[in-house]
């Protein structure tokens, strides 16, 4: 039995600047072909035919590098072929020195009531080191503007274990974003991937990773900072004034279906996982040929379904739901997976209480060790 949901994700892959640390499917706006790329995404939403949104999450890339007009264009494809409400989550992403009255005006006026602002750190020489564009007035400003349009659902971004970043750095971050009384924060620890300018300069020595023990006493801190000043964590990045959880990405760790529109973007609809293409012209060269742009698929198998049910559950602070595990599956989660869980229940990063496995504190320190035991 698997879970509905009608979460609809959309790809911008458009950047004013490549930041020093991402790997996501984006590129320089300057010179691309914008208006397509907004045509083509009208016709693949008319291509699948998705009616009802249960959320709506438009990422990139950088949605908020598009112009006034160009957001106007996309608002207006999304109202046409979606059914959504003042209920239904939108959340658009943007960098703060992209907000600007007017975008937010236009996003506002269309139903979005979710900011998510990629801050990464308030610190100027972190931001220079990893490629950012915005300073950190830059962020203040941003949520002031964001306020007057009518957003009160605002999140940011930060990202700790960056290069030279020192355990006062991250206290000074976590208090100027408290500072802005926000809904939500979301802080994630720097991860070095193939194809980026960090991956680079460390593979040339120039550059060197923060260690697994200063990468975890950041992260406590992080945890102990953000649940004393009222964010209250219920994934691993994750943290939430109360009703403030990311609906969206709740879908993600609960495994739920989502469609996802654009280049690159990534779906999962009736047990199968598809990813569309990820190179301009072959998702044109589909879309004009009335083919929905999709490069690969996999139907999920009943195994790697409760695999998955492991790995991105256990991210939730409140785990496996142990009855709802054996509703869904037919399956007890002791029966599938007794060994991985009696073995981490010992080493003392597992617990099971209440009908849950949930991950210890110590557990989510070493979180990714966990969640890989589950994929065979």
């Amino acid at each position: 039995m698997i879970k509905i949901s009608k979460s609809i994700y959309i790809h911008i892959p458009f950047c004013r600047q490549i930041c020093n640390y991402c790997d996501f499917n984006k590129f320089l706006i300057d010179n691309q072909p914008v208006g397509q790329y907004l045509d083509a995404l009208g016709k693949e939403f008319k291509l699948v035919g998705a009616k009802e949104a249960k959320t709506i999450f438009i990422g990139g890339g950088t949605p908020s590098a598009l112009t006034v007009n160009q957001l106007e264009k996309l608002m207006n494809l999304i109202r046409k072929y979606f059914k959504f409400d003042k209920d239904t989550e939108f959340t658009v992403e943007a960098n703060p020195d992209d907000v600007t009255a007017d975008k937010l005006s236009v996003l506002y006026q269309a139903g979005v009531n979710r900011l998510s602002l990629g801050v990464q750190t308030f610190q100027e020489g972190l931001l220079a080191k990893i490629g950012r564009s915005h300073s950190q007035a830059d962020v203040h400003n941003a949520v002031e503007i964001a306020r007057r349009a009518g957003f009160e659902n605002i999140n940011i971004d930060l990202i700790y274990a960056l290069p030279g970043q020192s355990l006062v750095q991250v206290k000074d971050d976590l208090q100027k974003a408290i500072s802005l009384d926000l809904a939500h924060i979301s802080a994630y620890s720097l991860i070095i991937e193939p194809k980026t300018v960090f991956y680079q300069l460390v593979n040339q020595g120039e550059m060197t990773e923060s260690s697994e023990d200063d990468e975890a006493e950041m992260y406590e801190l992080v945890m102990e900072t953000l649940d004393v000043n009222g964010f209250k964590q219920y994934e691993i990045s994750n943290f939430a004034k109360p009703g403030r959880q990311c609906k969206h990405n709740q879908t993600y760790w609960q495994n739920e279906e989502y469609y996802g529109f654009g280049l690159g973007a990534h779906g999962y609809i009736n047990r199968e996982r598809y990813a569309n293409h990820h190179v301009l012209k072959k998702y044109f060269t589909a879309i004009s040929g009335g083919q929905r742009p999709i490069l690969t698929k996999k139907i999920i198998l009943p195994l790697e379904m409760m695999e998955e049910e492991m790995f991105l559950g256990l991210r939730q602070t409140e785990g496996i739901d142990i009855p709802q595990f054996q509703e869904s599956f037919g399956r007890p989660v002791f029966q599938v997976f007794p060994l991985v869980i009696e073995d981490f229940v010992r080493k003392g990063l597992l617990t099971v209480a209440d009908q849950r496995v949930k991950l210890t504190q110590k557990g989510k320190l070493l979180g990714n060790e966990v969640f890989q035991a589950f994929l065979k």
